[in-house]
């Protein structure tokens, strides 16, 4: 890969206070700098991936980068979730896209649905238009007068959830062209869509190659979203640290090197601003039970068609929100030792305790929507087991290995930035989130963050701030019931700086 270099630009908002950003009154229109933003997603990028041998391109980019050393997946750690929660700069509860799998029973009464493009459509159609319940980057962008292109290799629900409104952005998924009068305009520019039995990794070189002539040009949109869907794509069926696994790491990593040697031959370096981070980290899986499967054998669910309990991957709709039914369920949980974390509605408005004994609040993991959450959300426990590749965590999940857990291993994750309106080389000791990129983008144009976006701009990492925005500090919650077989006890770690609270990760004890 090409040497490439980023320089610092003069900052045009002045500092009221040390390590205060300058942000503008609400409502007030953007006033965006020559500089564009390029976020990079690598899908199920674990931190420890990121070496010279697995990732050369990334690493390098690494040591010249600003790292935030605190970042954070959304809970539950899974795809869906994280691309609408760092589009909207909002957590799920907040969002209203609760999982990879959702229940709408307006869509189906007894069954969770996917979360492709098609059923997200169905959504929307029956939420009154509201697919998400928070305003995006993408919209507020298109407020400004400027816009937002997603370049995609994912599911086609992953790459609209990063600007579903569209608008007068686009999105471009080798499934999904949006506005679909761009379509034969992009086939034509970059070529057809790798089809079934072209080269396992084709499409993200497609995607790459629409970026490279779409995004990261000068007359491009302000924002260009890339997001490569592997190794997420390959660990899954292959495993941590598989063969299959470290070839994808090897190709992804070569596509972003295309896209910094594109910025650097067109003279753009010093002109985009550049966030790389991902989705969820990634744990090995050696569970072998089934939550929906269980419910019915424990005659807590009738049928696997039944709408008296519908699962949605770790979430559970109790009909009619029956509590005797809800407590009972709980309570079996607590016994299973593959059963973690288990979380229910708030005791009261804003409590961290759970109204079921045993249980912390959605409030504790932002997953109180005031309308979709369920009744029950439970976490897989996990372990520091190392796979027979040296990567340490294991959950007791089902399959070869993935994620959605409450595990440090797929919550904890990384955050790079480089560019003219950041720092360089600086490592931020503040926690951060997904949460927190939207925001971080809107300041970097001065364009306000809305009161109702639960992120925050990281202001320090921004080249225009001198110092520190606050001390963090650790804060761990805890419950614990006691049964007849024994006493289960949970509690969750949390980062909180000033009014932000960061969820680390859960702990499950049993003593039998």
């Amino acid at each position: 890969m090409k040497k490439y270099i980023f320089k610092p630009l003069v900052a045009a908002c002045s500092i009221l206070m040390a390590g205060i950003l300058c942000l503008p009154a609400q409502g007030q229109t953007a006033k965006p700098s020559r500089n564009k933003t390029l976020i990079f997603f690598f899908d199920g990028l674990r931190p420890d991936y990121i070496t010279a041998e697995l990732m050369p391109n990334l690493f390098a980019f690494k040591q010249k980068a600003s790292i935030g050393t605190q970042h954070h997946s959304v809970f539950p750690t899974v795809t869906r979730v994280n691309s609408a929660s760092y589009a909207t700069g909002s957590y799920p509860g907040t969002h209203g896209l609760l999982g990879n799998a959702v229940y709408f029973p307006n869509v189906n009464k007894s069954k969770a649905i996917g979360t492709t493009y098609e059923d997200l459509i169905k959504v929307q159609k029956t939420e009154s238009n509201e697919l998400l319940t928070a305003v995006s980057l993408g919209e507020l962008l298109q407020k400004a007068g400027e816009k937002m292109m997603v370049f995609s290799s994912g599911t086609t629900g992953q790459a609209f959830l990063q600007n579903h409104k569209v608008g007068n952005g686009a999105v471009i998924n080798p499934e999904l062209i949006l506005p679909e009068s761009l379509k034969s305009e992009v086939l034509a520019a970059i070529g057809d869509v790798p089809q079934k039995g072209s080269h396992v990794y084709a499409k993200h070189k497609w995607v790459t190659d629409a970026l490279i002539k779409y995004g990261l040009i000068n007359d491009g949109p302000l924002v260009s979203a890339a997001w490569l869907s592997d190794p997420d794509g390959s660990a899954h069926r292959y495993g941590i640290g598989s063969d299959q696994a470290v070839a994808a790491l090897a190709f992804v990593d070569q596509q972003f090197g295309r896209a910094l040697d594109s910025l650097e031959s067109r003279g753009l370096s010093d002109k985009f601003n550049i966030i790389v981070s991902t989705d969820h980290g990634f744990v090995t899986h050696k569970g072998k039970q089934n939550l929906s499967e269980f419910l019915i054998a424990q005659g807590l669910k009738k049928d696997k068609d039944s709408d008296d309990v519908v699962v949605a991957e770790g979430a559970i709709y109790v009909k009619d929100h029956n509590e005797k039914l809800i407590k009972k369920i709980v309570s079996e949980l607590h016994k299973e030792d593959w059963v973690g974390a288990a979380f229910t509605k708030p005791k009261k408005k804003g409590s961290m305790q759970g109204w079921v004994d045993g249980t912390l609040s959605f409030e504790v993991i932002h997953y109180n929507h005031p309308k979709r959450s369920g009744d029950i959300l439970i976490a897989p426990n996990w372990n520091d087991d190392i796979n027979d590749k040296g990567y340490k965590g294991t959950d007791l999940t089902t399959g070869v290995a993935g994620h959605g857990g409450s595990s440090p291993y797929e919550v904890n994750i990384a955050l790079m930035v480089s560019g003219p309106d950041f720092k360089s080389g600086y490592h931020g000791l503040l926690p951060t989130s997904n949460i927190d990129i939207t925001p971080t983008v809107l300041g970097i144009y001065d364009i306000a963050v809305p009161s109702t976006m639960d992120g925050r701009v990281i202001t320090e990492l921004f080249q225009k701030t001198k110092n520190t925005t606050g001390t963090a500090k650790q804060e761990i919650i805890r419950t614990e019931v006691k049964y007849p077989w024994g006493t289960y006890k949970l509690s969750a770690e949390m980062s909180i700086l000033n009014k932000y609270r960061y969820f680390n990760f859960s702990r499950t004890e049993r003593t039998k």
